[in-house]
């Protein structure tokens, strides 16, 4: 597959300012010796309350908007909770796939992997104590440009056509109907590492591989993006980031069924996944804390308002 090299790393550094005292004079004695350990010991609890998120480039939107908005709140964990430590809030957000985000979590360089996916039975197996938090749901588009002329001849693909077209057996889109041009079908995927190409793989291609001269986008808003920018495109797009990009990209039915809220909530839309947040043991007061503004009614309002479906 052809591969996009376009650095995505969502980052939102909400850095605590942090009070250092300096000593006139060394000294070695027992006293200066405690006072350096209470130093240090200080300095580890406060990274300790900063919270660190990898993972999906789905989700990690989400997550730095709640992120920003809780931040804008409150600004120290104590205004949210006040038995919480009086730091600033401290939270981080970095996208690199959902395979990223369990092997972060795995190799203890982030609190929480951001995972739009099922999580693996592996990784669980991996992740000491492994603990999810499912955020939303979301779900796989069949998405086209709007100006394909497909959308004047069909809104809806069966399971063997959208195999058809991702494989290459349709090399253009007169292959697939007579009536529509000989241009070649332009297939966008989204990385080969990402959680969305595993759910479509799994859901839709079964055995069958993705054409090897597809498009892989480093993330879905770029996948989305190549779909508007080429009109014999083709994509699975996220429901959430196609709903941000409503008017731009088409969504056609699979097997008869639309991509709504209804029908993937009921699962009667076979390409659906969950938004999941996962981490490793039980969090602490303040890693908890977020999570209930994660999941609480404030949380769950920006993951409609983005265009995925809440928990609640």
């Amino acid at each position: 597959m052809k591969k996009r090299f376009l650095s995505i790393a969502l980052t939102l550094a909400m850095v605590s300012s942090m009070a250092v005292g300096c000593g006139s004079s060394k000294s070695d004695s027992a006293d200066s010796k405690k006072e350096e350990g209470a130093k240090t010991e200080a300095s580890a609890d406060t990274e300790s309350n900063q919270i660190l998120f990898n993972g999906s480039s789905t989700l990690a939107p989400v997550i730095t908007s709640m992120a920003t908005t809780f931040f804008d709140t409150y600004g120290t964990w104590d205004a949210y909770d006040s038995s919480l430590p009086k730091e600033d809030i401290a939270i981080y957000v970095s996208a690199g796939g959902s395979g990223q985000g369990t092997k972060a979590v795995i190799d203890g360089t982030a609190t929480f992997g951001m995972v739009a996916r099922s999580v693996k039975d592996e990784e669980k197996e991996a992740i000491k104590n492994e603990k999810e938090y499912q955020v939303g749901i979301d779900a796989l588009t069949i998405a086209v440009n709007p100006a394909n002329p497909v959308n004047d001849v069909l809104d809806n693909l069966t399971t063997e056509q959208i195999v058809g077209l991702f494989s290459g057996e349709y090399a253009t889109w007169k292959d697939l109907d007579s009536s529509l041009p000989d241009e070649e079908v332009v297939v966008i995927t989204r990385d080969i590492n990402g959680g969305a190409h595993e759910v479509f793989q799994k859901n839709i291609m079964g055995d069958t591989e993705v054409k090897a001269d597809a498009i892989q986008a480093s993330s879905m808003g770029e996948l989305v993006q190549d779909i508007i920018d080429n009109q014999y495109a083709i994509g699975y797009a996220s429901f959430g980031v196609a709903n941000q990009n409503e008017g731009k990209v088409t969504p056609l039915k699979v097997n008869g069924v639309a991509a709504t809220k209804e029908n993937i909530l009921d699962g009667s839309y076979i390409i659906q996944r969950p938004l999941l947040l996962v981490g490793s043991g039980d969090p602490t007061d303040v890693q908890q804390a977020f999570l209930d503004y994660v999941l609480g009614d404030e949380g769950q309002k920006t993951v409609e308002d983005m265009g995925f479906i809440p928990m609640k």
